[in-house]
């Protein structure tokens, strides 16, 4: 029995694909196998020995200390593409209103008393809501990942020009991504061009305040940005600064911070990107999915820092084995299962990056398979063994 311990408010068909025979879901438990979670921050959590794996709910792993779980060998999944309509829509919604002042409008509407006087009113003043339409404008997309590639699309289907750039573009999405899209090689080009910008790229140290003032220097005066990603993308001081010499026009992000309340020309929205219930029954379901695989036959599936690993399950018991990703290694493993007497049937090796991960499916195991644990663990570089029996 695996006990999986969810933090936040985790959408009941996550719970679903995890069998009562098999897991025990429970907030008050100290020892978890397995945590689900959305965005509560595990940053100060001392993880228990007992922790496998974590699955978040959604895609951006911020909130999780992942070089830790890294050097522990705990697997750390997340659920790209689960959110990805409920983003691209509530995009499509910024990249209206960023244009024509409908929420402007309808607050002012709600603050008119005279009502015998409302017709005449509104005619005097909705020329000061007027705004341009999106047809024929030109959007820059910045990532195209699994949201970049339907905000894109979505943007031609609408009657925009497109301009996307990502320079680590997937095979997959590329696949996906209209012919229609122009590509950008670089950045500079990109907000040059674009009377209108989105951002979908992760945050990492790389990517902190890829918009700056210096980007925001060559942007076409006027333009309208849009994120929707994560809020440290965007330089702050240099946005406001851009807002007030006229450069940006426009700026709506899901991400409010302090500094940019007040100000007429940011619209902040709380975070409502993925808050949809099909967004969150996705996500839910996907992490689950995820953690319930690799606790039960050590699968790995869109790990943040695990390597891809899938062997379909036979009825044999396996053995998991991450460790740094250096030479010799597979050779130093075969040693102890010729030690041991095990008769290797299938194995397979990944890596990503300094991590490589193993799934050795073996013909039988020993009945004690502690001695056995404990030479695996002798090898310098493992970080982690599992012994996955036939009941998993």
């Amino acid at each position: 029995m695996y006990t999986i311990k969810p933090y936040n408010q985790i959408s009941q068909a996550g719970f679903s694909k995890l069998p009562n025979t098999t897991f025990d879901i429970n907030t008050e438990t100290d020892a978890p196998h397995g945590i689900l979670l959305r965005s509560y921050d595990l940053h100060d959590m001392t993880f228990p020995e007992t922790l496998l794996g974590i699955a978040r709910a959604g895609a951006g792993t911020n909130n999780i200390p992942i070089a830790q779980c890294t050097e522990r060998g705990i697997p750390v999944f997340n659920t790209p593409g689960a959110n990805a309509n409920a983003v691209k829509e509530l995009v499509l919604t910024a990249l209206l209103i960023s244009s024509r002042h409908v929420l402007e409008g309808a607050n002012w509407v709600q603050t008119q008393t005279d009502t015998d006087q409302l017709q005449k009113s509104v005619e005097n003043a909705k020329k000061q809501f007027a705004g341009p339409e999106i047809q024929g404008k030109t959007l820059g997309v910045v990532g195209l990942g699994a949201i970049g590639v339907l905000v894109a699309n979505a943007a031609l289907d609408l009657g925009m020009e497109v301009i996307g750039y990502d320079p680590y573009l997937t095979l997959e999405s590329a696949w996906h991504l209209s012919a229609a899209v122009k590509k950008s090689e670089t950045l500079e080009d990109l907000f040059s061009k674009s009377d209108y910008v989105t951002l979908h790229i992760p945050l990492n140290d790389k990517t902190k305040h890829t918009v700056s003032k210096n980007l925001l220097a060559v942007a076409k005066k006027g333009m309208r940005l849009l994120n929707f990603a994560r809020g440290e993308l965007v330089d702050n001081a240099a946005l406001l600064e851009a807002i007030e010499n006229k450069t940006v026009c426009r700026y709506i992000t899901d991400f409010p911070k302090s500094e940019l309340l007040g100000n007429p020309n940011i619209i902040l929205t709380p975070h409502l990107g993925a808050s949809t219930p099909e967004s969150e029954e996705n996500c839910a379901e996907m992490a689950a999915v995820a953690l319930r695989e690799y606790l039960l036959y050590g699968n790995i599936k869109n790990s943040v820092n695990f390597p891809n690993c899938i062997v379909p399950y036979s009825g044999k018991p396996r053995i998991t084995v991450s460790h740094a990703n250096i030479v010799n290694m597979i050779g130093q493993l075969g040693s102890v299962f010729t030690k041991h007497h095990i008769n290797v049937d299938k194995m397979v090796n990944n890596s990503k990056g300094e991590l490589a991960y193993n799934i050795i499916v073996c013909d039988d195991l020993p009945a004690d398979t502690s001695s056995l644990v404990e030479d695996l663990y002798a090898i310098s570089s493992v970080k982690k063994v599992r012994i996955l029996n036939q009941e998993g």
